[in-house]
């Protein structure tokens, strides 16, 4: 449907030029109480307006306006209406849309006499009667019982006075079409018609009016409205003494007022304008009072609350309702919407949903994200609103004797939609919503509806606890389990290695403290009984200590002692040098940890940094020999594994000198030469301490043997489960080295006597199923020792 308006306005505008005496006073409008001019009552102060005589006067004819009924001026007439008198002008020759509603542009040239031509005031008696009535010093009591109350608080400057009316023709095309299609006589409607009547309204409105309405009823295409206001027609009222204008405020039409205080002597100014405050303010309950840019009323006896105003704060209450009733509306709008109910549909619900998840299927929604932004611009406009009213509210009741309580909604953010999300799937049972925790996996409801839980799936991920799939008849529990873990009971629990006391016991049966006590006093409860094998010294002999003596401890373990594997904590040697010899031993230590060849030994780190030194401490009593014990204890912390302990015991010479940093070794150039000849040693005793643990190197390779043939999966699991367990804790006992030795290869090479490929072959499927367990860590890299 097309739709023409045509609207048709005009003002027939009087404008006063010069100076009028057309009466004393003028009413207008104002919050203090007084007359109106639209009628009788209504609390309107009066406004004094004297005007001067002689003017020049363009536009419409000559009449009285009576602007007010039964108020009275405040100078000149006295009581009844207070009248202006327009002069008699000659109306011009005017277009067709000349005249139907007026504007009067009045000035008040009072105050401008005053000032310019110093003469006096034209105040009424009745005025002039109630300024003296206040005496030299009034209080403000009776300044607004004898001033405010009857004349108000300002009066009128200027001001456009005045009427309107307009015409309206609302015009369907369509329809206006068709009937010039179907009829071909000349009383068809037509634009240049319309436009035509429109023009002739204004004078000719009756039959205009007539001709209209008879067209609106024969065509149904067009429609009229008209709109009077103010009084209208210059040149169709008999009497114009009863005709009531309207002031016409507007941006074009603005009204401008001064304070009364202006007319009064000087000494009632600052009291008047103080009580004019006070009025205005504090509606005559009190006195304002303004301290350090703060305001307030100082309230009489008979108002003890004045400075609360109750009426403006029930407003501002329910304002601030309002926005809450908003915002929770916009809120229960969205949630509702299509875009949210689609986001709730796309969700899955045959496993358990996390925040985090939500929030992908959230990211991946753009007709979801505009809606939301939507939401935010809305519930941010309502809560700065809100925010408006409140400082306005706290500021109203800063005197109050109870400050208001206010609570706000807080924002809500993504994080909490997608909580809302969650608990419409989860805790949305009976159609009653509760609140879902994630960390708790249950739900908080409602105390009408304590069941609101509904089906919490299973939870579907990576972690230990998690299930490859829930169960088809019960989502609740898991189907299956990742690889590692074992189904329970419904639910996935990570599979741990059975214990491996039969195949290898790693513990000793005395505690630490035990232990440290133990080694401190070499007992022999913790001595490790070993072959001493040297075709360099002999235990108790003397020798010469020059070149490389070479001895070693062995166990001969795969042929003596296959159950049992040996863990090394100290390492004890008793040497005596003859009298004033100036060389002194100097120990290396290589060890062993599961046999072979000598390369296939670590080298013991003394003197590294938090690698223990050897202790020395002097026996008493032999006078013939200076004799020594020499202790290397590594107690808990550095034990590691051992079969072999290979000892190559050298000597250097003694020096004071602290330039020398080196170590000085004791070679001789000729054997036989015994002037060279700088002592001798002897190594009376020679002894390793530790514990011997029970192993089975059987059972291990019938685990090994269940790796390619298992007699069940969960048996082949356990086997696997049991060898990283087992490989973990033997190279946890590593010696200090970067990195750190594999000597899991060394036991599976030497204790078991596996070749090297089936050891890789081994190695290579431990690390296959390592890397399927949830969580698992990658295999470090490490020193291959035993190739």
């Amino acid at each position: 449907m097309h739709t023409n308006t045509f609207s048709s306005t005009h003002t027939c505008t009087h404008i006063l030029q010069g100076r009028w005496d057309l009466g004393p006073s003028v009413p207008y409008p104002f919050p203090g109480g007084g007359c109106g001019p639209l009628g009788d009552g209504g609390r309107v102060p009066w406004v004094p307006a004297p005007w001067a005589r002689r003017c020049s006067l363009r536009a419409v004819g000559g009449f009285i306006l009576h602007l007010s009924r039964g108020c009275s001026c405040p100078w000149g007439v006295g009581p009844g209406p207070c009248p202006w008198a327009l002069g008699p002008a000659k109306l011009p020759t005017w277009p067709s849309l000349v005249g139907e509603f007026s504007h009067w542009k009045v000035n008040s040239l009072a105050t401008e006499k005053r000032d310019f031509l110093k003469a006096p005031l034209p105040l009424a008696p009745e005025f002039l009667r109630n300024l003296r009535l206040l005496g030299r010093r009034p209080t403000l009591q009776q300044i607004n019982e004898n001033l405010i109350k009857k004349y108000g608080t300002h009066f009128l400057v200027s001001a456009t006075l005045g009427g309107e009316e307009s015409l309206t023709i609302f015009l369907d095309k369509q329809k206006l079409n068709k009937k010039s299609e179907g009829n071909s006589n000349s009383s068809v409607v037509s634009l240049e018609l319309l436009h035509q009547l429109a023009a002739s309204y204004f004078t000719d409105r009756e039959s205009t009016l007539r001709r209209l309405h008879h067209l609106q009823i024969a065509t149904s295409a067009i429609k009229v409205t008209e709109t009077r206001t103010g009084p209208l027609g210059c040149s169709n009222y008999d009497s114009l003494d009863s005709v009531s204008s309207v002031l016409v405020h507007s941006p074009e039409n603005k009204i401008h007022l001064k304070g009364l205080q202006d007319v009064l002597p000087e000494f009632l100014r600052g009291r008047f304008v103080q009580a004019a405050l006070s009025y205005v303010a504090c509606n005559s309950e009190g006195e304002l009072i303004c301290r350090n840019n703060d305001c307030w009323c100082q309230c009489s006896p008979r108002f003890p609350e004045c400075n609360c105003p109750f009426a403006d704060i029930k407003v501002m209450e329910e304002n601030l309702e309002k926005c809450k009733v908003a915002w929770n509306n916009f809120n229960q709008e969205f949630m509702e919407s299509d875009e949210f109910k689609a986001l709730l549909k796309r969700l899955p619900t045959d496993q358990f949903l996390n925040v985090s998840t939500i929030a992908k299927f959230w990211s991946a929604d753009t007709p979801l994200q505009k809606r939301y932004t939507q939401l935010e611009a809305s519930t941010a406009l309502v809560l700065g609103k809100a925010q408006k009213i409140i400082r306005k509210l706290f500021t109203l009741s800063k005197r109050c004797p109870k400050q208001p309580h206010i609570s706000l909604p807080r924002e809500r953010s993504v994080g909490f939609w997608l909580g809302r999300a969650q608990s419409l799937l989860y805790c949305n049972e009976h159609g009653v919503l509760g609140s879902f925790s994630e960390e708790a996996k249950s739900c908080s409801c409602p105390t009408e509806q304590p069941t609101c839980q509904g089906v919490i799936p299973c939870v579907i991920g990576p972690s230990l606890t998690s299930c490859s799939i829930c169960a088809s008849d019960n989502a609740t529990r898991c189907g299956a389990c990742h690889h590692g873990n074992l189904l329970h009971l419904g639910s996935c629990r990570p599979s741990i290695a059975a214990s491996l006391d039969h195949y290898l016991n790693f513990d000793l049966d005395m505690p630490d403290a035990e232990v440290k006590y133990l080694l401190q006093r070499l007992d022999s409860r913790i001595e490790v009984h070993a072959i001493y094998i040297s075709n360099d010294v002999r235990l108790g002999s003397w020798f010469n200590p020059a070149w490389r003596k070479r001895m070693l401890l062995t166990l001969k373990s795969n042929k003596n002692k296959s159950n049992l594997i040996h863990m090394l904590m100290a390492i004890s040697f008793q040497i005596c040098s003859t009298k004033n010899s100036t060389l002194e031993p100097v120990p290396v230590v290589y060890v062993n940890p599961f046999g072979g060849s000598h390369s296939e030994s670590w080298f013991m780190p003394v003197n590294q940094p938090d690698f223990p030194d050897w202790e020395r401490t002097k026996l008493d009593g032999i006078t013939t020999a200076d004799c020594y014990n020499w202790t290397l204890s590594l107690n808990s912390k550095w034990k590691s594994f051992f079969e072999t302990v290979h000892i190559y015991l050298r000597s250097r010479i003694v020096t004071d000198d602290p330039t020398v940093n080196e170590t000085l070794f004791y070679e001789p150039l000729d054997l036989d030469d015994q002037t060279s000849n700088l002592g001798y040693m002897k190594i009376n005793t020679l002894k390793v301490f530790g514990y011997s643990m029970h192993f089975d190197p059987e059972g291990i390779k019938d685990l090994i043997l269940q790796l390619d043939y298992p007699y069940t999966q969960g048996t082949q699991d356990a086997a696997f489960l049991m060898l990283l367990e087992m490989q973990d804790r033997i190279n946890r006992l590593s010696p200090p080295a970067v990195p750190p030795i594999d000597l899991f290869s060394c036991l599976l090479r030497h204790r078991l006597k596996l070749s090297a490929g089936e050891v890789a072959q081994i190695k290579e499927s431990l690390q296959i199923f390592n890397s399927k367990l949830p969580n698992a860590f990658p295999e470090p890299e490490l020193t291959q020792l035993c190739s």
